[in-house]
């Protein structure tokens, strides 16, 4: 880990788990983190009881002034930052929307960490558009924010292939170790005046990856195996893929491609004491992990030996 002399004044801002290895990277680095800003404590659990972000317990524990402002409209609070004299602002999956009165305050503005290669996917979902779309590859950008969403100037990516069985987990997780080390990078070259122009994003090739809905993450039988297969993937963990037999709801977690049995059409069920295979328009899909509403995830071997997805 590379030391600074005269450490870059930022304000982090972040709230989930992806934002976790960048804001560590900050903390490990010696940079003077002058203030974190994270979404305030929200309802959690069956208790519904306020839970602190991730960001906000990994600051407390390194003893940061936390800042868990409902808005930043507010023009108190964006005083409060203003005050704080940062050289940067550090922006990974805030979650709440930062003014352009703010964007240009610090003396290199404010950098987003966004997990794709823009401009394709821009949007709230990238990592679980790209799964679903059957990209090869995808990655993560250093962008300087602008007040339009994703549009703002590159300064950095690195890339990484998405392998045949990636979930949104598994790919999150390495995006945001990617994310971490690409803003080292800039950092870096930020404190030894080296940082060149960000490139200008070829906007006309732009890609948006919408919210996720639990409703789009039911299965229809009715498309390609493979398309459905991706779906599985993408949605895992959530909001996770589902379909409906016998009266019951059934979350399938894990999911591969075979060939069709003899007869079988879209929705059949194949079903013998360790196999379940469903028919799509071409070839089936076989179901490796599921879960009953109220159940635990368990193997479709371990499944079958107490249920059939047919039965009432």
């Amino acid at each position: 880990m590379s030391k600074i002399n005269t450490p870059l004044r930022i304000i982090f801002a972040g709230t989930p788990e992806f934002a976790l290895p960048p804001l560590q990277i900050l903390i490990d680095g010696g940079f003077d983190i002058c203030a974190v800003l994270t979404q305030p404590d929200r309802p959690a659990g069956r208790g519904k009881k306020l839970r602190a972000s991730p960001v906000k317990q990994m600051a407390l524990e390194h003893g940061l002034n936390v800042l868990q402002p409902d808005t930043l409209r507010d023009e108190t609070w964006q005083q409060k930052l203003v005050d704080l004299q940062a050289d940067l602002m550090v922006v990974v999956a805030y979650g709440l929307m930062i003014p352009a009165s703010l964007l240009l305050v610090p003396r290199l503005g404010c950098w987003n960490i966004h997990a794709s290669l823009l401009p394709r996917w821009r949007g709230a979902a990238p990592i679980q558009r790209a799964i679903e779309a059957g990209d090869e590859q995808t990655g993560v950008c250093i962008m300087q924010m602008e007040v339009t969403l994703d549009t703002g100037p590159v300064y950095h990516c690195l890339e990484t292939a998405i392998g045949p069985q990636d979930t949104a987990g598994s790919l999150h997780d390495r995006l945001a170790g990617l994310g971490a080390e690409a803003l080292q990078h800039c950092l870096d070259l930020a404190a030894e005046n080296q940082l060149v122009e960000p490139s200008v994003q070829d906007h006309s090739n732009t890609v948006y990856a919408g919210k996720l809905s639990k409703a789009e993450a039911q299965l229809d039988w009715n498309k390609p195996a493979e398309v459905l297969q991706r779906e599985v993937r993408a949605f895992n963990p959530w909001p996770v893929s589902w379909c409906e037999f016998g009266g019951q709801r059934l979350r399938v977690w894990r999911a591969e491609v075979v060939e069709n049995k003899p007869g079988m059409g879209p929705g059949d069920v194949f079903e013998d004491s360790t196999d379940i295979v469903i028919g799509t328009t071409d070839k089936a899909l076989k179901i490796r992990e599921i879960q009953r509403a109220g159940g635990h995830r368990v193997s479709a071997a371990e499944f079958l030996n107490a249920h059939s997805i047919l039965s009432n």
